[in-house]
């Protein structure tokens, strides 16, 4: 490794590494990005700040900070600004796609041989056992998040108030305003009521001059990109085809993912299976468990829908064919706002991470995605356990409170458990009968 000395601080640091350096550890990295958000970006800093000394842990952080207020897979975003910060745009775009496009492609495997050999029985046995570890999954997250951001009455409050708005049906992009309203009227006349930040540690480092029409030409060229593929999609189709539908609802979701991909999923689940009629949601929860048991963001069950929907619903010849187009609209339409806002406000991202009140509101958020977190439980424990022999049922409880117990106490593997939760649901369906 070529290091250098910064005579001013005494401290070593690495040489910038190549563009060919940078592009093998972006795709090593889309291969093993398991373990959600949290374990992706732990990744990230031990690789990059810690070993290699590519960046500096507060440039770091404060570009976290103002990715976990964007909508979208922060860590993917995280990844795009770090490829930016090292190679410029070209970077960016190439941080970004690695670490998508290895899980996609494994994703995409995987809901063809779902829906290939779903009629087996011994496919139905595996989907019931991944059905039941995502509600045990769904459960854990639900707590975990909880015991981080649920730390004042007010943060409580906004988490019930959400539990019950989502439950009576109101649009998920107006309970995001109004917790993102609360926070920021909580930060402006009672900020005793949000939990304690630690203040963001200032730093030295030069960032290069931003200009206004730069970024403009970038906002204008990533518009383009995300929109003119659909357009033209719709005008080959038609605007009644399911691939159309498909990516305007993709792109609208991709919008609206603010505190991580469950916070998305009841407003997904309840137009993708009851407003749309795509899937099933027995497809749905099993699309989520596949999602799980891949590296990469979370948010590609989105993909998972994408595919099955198209598939069962075609506009080409070929299921087959249909499904991935199907796969290819959700992730072009969802992941490409990310690189719309990250490259276009990649020179002011260290800033920005730091405002009081952009925190403020992002803890509101998280707050009400809580509750969401917790109704999207509700939903997919009743449609498992309502469509099951009692025995069955019983079965999928047990399968949950282990991944549960699993996840919370033993810290086991997402990546390894849900695959266990597989196998047993195989050898269940041996044994007792399984509603399918």
């Amino acid at each position: 490794m070529n290091l250098r000395i910064d005579a001013g601080t005494a401290r070593i640091e690495a040489a910038p590494p190549s563009f060919g350096q940078a592009l093998r550890f972006w795709l090593l990295l889309g291969c093993i990005s398991f373990g959600g958000p949290a374990g992706q970006i732990a990744i990230m800093h031990n690789e990059l700040v810690d070993k290699r000394r590519w960046i500096e842990g507060e440039p770091f952080l404060r570009a976290l900070n103002f990715c976990m207020l964007l909508p979208g897979p922060e860590a993917m975003q995280l990844a795009t600004w770090l490829g930016w910060r090292l190679h410029g745009v070209r970077g960016g775009i190439a941080a970004g796609v690695l670490f998508v496009l290895p899980a996609a492609l494994l994703m995409g495997v995987l809901s063809w041989a779902y829906l290939t050999w779903q009629s087996l029985p011994l496919m139905n046995g595996v989907v019931f056992g991944l059905q039941a570890a995502v509600l045990g999954i769904i459960v854990h997250a639900a707590q975990r998040i909880g015991g981080r951001v649920l730390s004042t009455t007010f943060a409580v409050a906004l988490a019930v108030v959400a539990l019950v708005a989502i439950s009576l049906r109101v649009p998920f992009p107006l309970l995001l305003a109004g917790a993102a309203v609360a926070g920021w009227m909580a930060w402006k006349h009672r900020p005793q009521w949000l939990p304690r930040a630690e203040a963001p540690a200032t730093s030295h480092a030069t960032l290069p001059q931003a200009r206004a029409w730069h970024a403009i030409r970038m906002a204008l060229a990533c518009l383009l990109a995300w929109w003119l593929p659909l357009l033209a999609l719709g005008a080959w189709l038609g605007r009644d085809s399911t691939a159309f539908a498909m990516s305007v609802f993709f792109s609208k979701t991709a919008l609206f993912t603010l505190g991580g991909a469950y916070a998305v999923l009841p407003y997904v689940a309840t137009q993708a299976v009851e407003v749309q009629g795509w899937l099933t949601p027995a497809q749905m929860m099993t699309g989520l468990g596949l999602a799980e048991t891949t590296p990469g963001p979370l948010i590609l069950v989105l993909e998972f829908v994408g595919f099955a929907g198209s598939w069962q619903h075609p506009d080409l010849s070929l299921p087959l064919a249909s499904g991935v187009l199907g796969a290819a609209v959700s992730v072009w339409a969802t992941f490409l706002p990310s690189f719309l806002f990250v490259l276009t406000a990649a020179p002011w991202i260290e800033h920005i991470g730091r405002w009081p009140r952009a925190n403020a509101v992002l803890a509101a958020v998280t707050s009400a995605v809580v509750g969401v977190i917790a109704h999207l439980a509700f939903w997919f424990g009743w449609r498992l356990l309502a469509a099951q022999e009692w025995r069955a049922a019983v079965l999928a409880v047990l399968i949950a409170a282990f991944v549960y117990a699993g996840l919370t106490r033993w810290r086991w593997s997402v990546a390894a458990i849900v695959p266990a939760a597989g196998l047993a649901g195989a050898v269940a369906q041996a044994l007792i009968p399984i509603a399918a």
